[in-house]
């Protein structure tokens, strides 16, 4: 082992053990002591970082799909997206990636392309009938992954959270639905 090797290990090491005996150490204090426990972007992330990985597993588990599939899906039967570029927007994603989603989508037979009669430009996304039947089961996998979320809360307090999301979005200039 060469004297760098040493070095470098020895530097791992010695990261190891300082961060084990003391996971601040060598942060700036505005790291250090931020208090993300108290943080409402923190939490607001931790929470929909939860209720995304909850939807995953019941949609995995139930519909075979993941619960990005399941959610265009879902979107497309709602008619509240009919194009990829509409897609692209509402998940705040690039457009190759939605295109690289339905086309995996149009693959398993659960949507299809339709070109516009009037503007051939356009294309339109349709969801196939097994498609449908897929993105009716939503609801209900949003209602169970909800229920156990807001276990313990009345329904003046999950009133006045929805309240709060909506002024938060309408913070962010987009109108909520």
């Amino acid at each position: 082992m060469s004297q760098g090797d040493s070095y470098n290990t020895c530097q791992v090491n010695h990261c190891r053990y300082t961060f084990m005996s003391n996971p601040n150490a060598g942060l700036p204090p505005e790291i250090a002591n931020y208090p993300f426990g108290e943080s409402v972007g923190y939490l607001l992330a931790r929470v929909r970082s939860n209720i995304w990985n909850m939807v995953s597993q019941q949609t995995m588990a139930e519909l075979g799909i993941t619960s990005t599939q399941a959610s265009i899906l879902f979107m497309l039967g709602s008619g509240r997206c009919l194009a990829a570029a509409e897609l692209a927007r509402e998940y705040g994603i690039d457009a190759s990636a939605v295109t690289r989603l339905i086309d995996r989508l149009e693959k398993r037979g659960l949507l299809c392309r339709v070109r516009s009669e009037e503007d051939r430009r356009v294309v339109r996304l349709r969801l196939t009938d097994e498609g449908t039947a897929l993105a009716t089961r939503m609801p209900a996998i949003y209602n169970r992954v909800l229920d156990k979320l807001l276990t313990g809360f009345t329904a003046e307090e999950v009133g006045f959270l929805k309240s709060m999301l909506r002024r938060i979005l309408v913070n962010c200039d987009e109108t909520p639905s």
